[in-house]
């Protein structure tokens, strides 16, 4: 099936998401004369080309339009200070993304889907609880804050824990001093200050990330997260999801505690559960294949009705 991709850029409180639209030549359906669109945008710190489109594509081929978006501050998109990784703001530009999905002309937004990985696994699920969504897919999402920092901690050694404190309240003193944020980079080695630097992680995060990117743009983000994110938990909105869920989890995950897939599963009224061996980045490469497949079945399944 040939597909075709246009901008469909959107805006957030005023400013601009840059965005794709993959426009499928026919509907999943044949019996209706718009296809269902599946709303998508990366998880911690990335941007749309960080190997989505791979997944966009292969959603196209199978029928779907798929909207797929950068948050503010990062890629192409808008918005000052740059690289703020913040799960209010992301939450925000789901809303905004999702309503312009339901907007487009040409597109089944009655049928809409959300679809996120790692930390838009957990955008994605609050998402679904808030807008009424289909269908929601979570790849090897992060789910619970207060699960996840203790583990990263656990791998990491306790002077990571103090490092990534004093360099996350520096950064919050220059937001409320109105000086630029305190830069740490995204991915690093074992024992550095970086907001991934679980072993695996760097070498399974550059491996999303094109040639052409420019690392001094895309491996730094605002230190603060790194105490934000301990409060930030998707889990708590589960209970409100009412449409089926697919939970794609990886069994040798290295961000992503197993203990917040089993909460969220337990809340979740409809849901599938799909293990699969690897760690959190190989269903971008090693394990795509499996797991696109699993995806797009259950998209199909689910957005049919």
């Amino acid at each position: 099936m040939q597909y075709e991709r246009e901008d469909a850029d959107f805006e957030s409180e005023g400013t601009l998401c840059a965005a794709w639209l993959y426009r499928p030549e026919e509907p999943a359906m044949a019996d209706t004369a718009d296809p269902p669109v599946v709303v998508m945008a990366h998880g911690f710190a990335a941007t749309r080309e960080m190997r989505l489109p791979a997944f966009a594509e292969a959603f196209a081929e199978r029928g779907f339009a798929v909207l797929l978006f950068d948050y503010r501050s990062f890629g192409d998109s808008a918005g000052e200070p740059r690289n703020l990784v913040s799960p209010d703001r992301h939450l925000t530009d789901w809303r905004a993304a999702v309503d312009h999905a339901r907007s487009l002309e040409g597109v089944d937004g009655d049928r809409l889907a959300v679809w996120g990985s790692s930390f838009s696994g957990g955008h994605a699920l609050v998402t679904a609880a808030r807008e009424d969504a289909d269908a929601y897919v979570g790849q090897v999402p992060f789910l619970d804050g207060l699960r996840t920092l203790p583990y990263l901690v656990e791998q990491n050694g306790l002077s990571f824990g103090i490092e990534a404190t004093v360099a996350a309240l520096d950064d919050f003193a220059r937001k409320y001093t109105f000086r630029e944020p305190r830069y740490i980079p995204v991915v690093g080695q074992p024992g550095e200050l970086a907001a991934l630097s679980t072993p695996g992680s760097e070498a399974g995060y550059r491996a999303l990330v094109p040639d052409d990117l420019d690392e001094d743009e895309w491996n730094r983000c605002a230190a603060r997260i790194l105490l934000t994110v301990a409060t930030y938990r998707p889990v708590e909105h589960a209970g409100r999801v009412d449409c089926p869920a697919l939970l794609v989890e990886a069994r040798e995950d290295q961000l992503v505690p197993g203990s917040a897939v089993d909460a969220t599963v337990q809340r979740l009224d409809d849901v599938e559960r799909v293990r699969i061996d690897g760690d959190h980045f190989d269903p971008y490469h090693d394990r795509f294949e499996a797991v696109v497949e699993r995806e797009g079945a259950f998209l199909e399944r689910q957005l049919a009705d």
